[in-house]
């Protein structure tokens, strides 16, 4: 007799905790940049999707953003496919005519030379202008005196990016915000659980974006979120994330003489934006892990900074933000080298691939100098030293919650192995 659909689920649902119980093979040592952050839970709650038929965005989707919003203690969070999209449609709020205080086409945001490229695009394809200003060595995220230099006439928004884990110095640039009356927006999508004096990143700004990317702290595979604690903002998210209609807002607009079905009734601009509902699947059985696998990677930075003091001569330890509350959750572990080091950064990243430990530049580096700069209307807010340096001097390795002792150790071991040489 044939198994019944149900009977063959279960059967499905018991091979695949079976297949992830197994371990993995023995491979070569090394470091890779990230494995996946998901198991057996995250695989079975898609499968449910798959099996229900039901995976576009629906009810798992509005289950995960419930979560992600009371982990960071915000009042609303609205999930898309991608940070990419968080970051688009937080760049298409602020020059949407429900924004209470539009921006316009020209108008001017502030943003760190070093950061990834998704950080720009956005506001350049909103008729926005990106100002590059410099960065913190230390943590590698805006320096808030570069950011204060370099307002002008058309300034009119701030866009911190919290890299590689590191919280950006809120106070100085809050204080900013308020003195010349701009709108900040922060870029959080690599600083999941990041703290600055206490409070979550994400939290400090109009909005804020993350991403859920397979290589970030917790995955959805692609993904992203916005979030905010004003509702009608949250709302006009929902719109921008879903063709302009209003299916998924909280507070719905009334019809007034319109011949319109209600369940289709378009009242702005707006995307196909929208997650599937196997992301938000895989987000309702990751939120739980990310405390511990930050702890993971603490402790994995603790580790390396304790074993590289010893090369401090070459080296720039690495510092992250720790004190008065704040707390880096270290997407990477950063490896700077001294400017008047007898190699340079290439020998050494050359080196430790060699080696099989994986390694990245910072994000897209001083981002002035990359091609695509020339393609759209931008600023130099001033002097960037500190992120030429970034560029030429500095990159990271994988830092995750999957590292062996013996692969932690190794690391060590492959860095003392290369300085013996010098």
């Amino acid at each position: 007799m044939t198994p019944s659909r149900p009977a063959l689920a279960a059967q499905i649902r018991a091979l695949i905790e079976e297949y992830f119980a197994q371990p993995e093979p023995p491979g070569e040592v090394g470091l890779p940049l990230h494995v996946p952050s998901f198991g057996a839970d995250e695989v079975n709650e898609a499968l449910d999707c798959l099996l229900s038929t039901r995976v576009t965005m629906g009810e798992k989707v509005r289950r995960f953003e419930a979560m992600w919003a009371e982990y960071l203690g915000v009042a609303e969070a609205v999930m898309v496919n991608s940070g990419s999209s968080a970051n688009l449609v937080a760049a298409a709020a602020l020059v949407n005519p429900a924004f209470p205080r539009r921006l316009m086409p020209g108008d001017e945001v502030i943003v760190p030379a070093v950061a990834w490229s998704t950080t720009y695009f956005p506001l350049v394809n909103v008729g926005l202008v990106p100002v590059l200003v410099d960065v913190d060595l230390d943590t590698f995220t805006i320096d808030p005196a570069a950011a204060a230099r370099a307002v002008g006439p058309r300034t009119r928004a701030v866009l911190p990016v919290h890299l590689l884990g590191n919280a950006c110095d809120m106070r100085p640039l809050g204080e900013l915000v308020a003195r010349h009356d701009l709108v900040m927006i922060e870029d959080t999508c690599e600083a999941h659980g990041a703290r600055f004096e206490g409070r979550m990143v994400g939290t400090f700004g109009a909005m804020g974006t993350f991403s859920f990317y397979f290589s970030h702290h917790i995955s959805t595979i692609e993904g992203g979120m916005l979030v905010t604690d004003d509702p009608a903002l949250a709302d006009l998210a929902r719109m921008l994330r879903a063709h302009g209609w209003t299916r998924d807002v909280k507070k719905k607009p009334a019809i007034v003489n319109a011949p319109i079905d209600e369940r289709f009734l378009f009242v702005n601009l707006g995307y196909n934006l929208r997650p599937m509902e196997l992301q938000g699947a895989f987000g309702l059985h990751q939120v739980a892990k990310l405390e511990p696998f930050i702890k993971i990677r603490r402790d994995n930075v603790d580790y390396w900074n304790a074993g590289l003091r010893r090369h401090a001569r070459w080296l720039r330890e690495c510092r992250g933000r720790d004190t008065n509350g704040s707390r880096s959750v270290w997407f990477g572990y950063p490896i700077s080298v001294r400017p008047e080091a007898p190699f340079s950064r290439d020998e050494l990243v050359r080196f430790l691939e060699s080696r099989h430990i994986a390694t990245r530049p910072i994000m897209a580096g001083n981002f002035r100098d990359q091609p695509a700069i020339g393609l759209f209307p931008h600023r130099i807010g001033g002097p960037l030293p500190n992120a030429e340096t970034v560029m030429r001097q500095s990159f990271f390795i994988g830092n995750h919650h999957a590292i062996p002792d013996r692969e932690r150790a190794y690391v060590l071991e492959c860095i003392d192995e290369f300085m013996a040489r010098w």
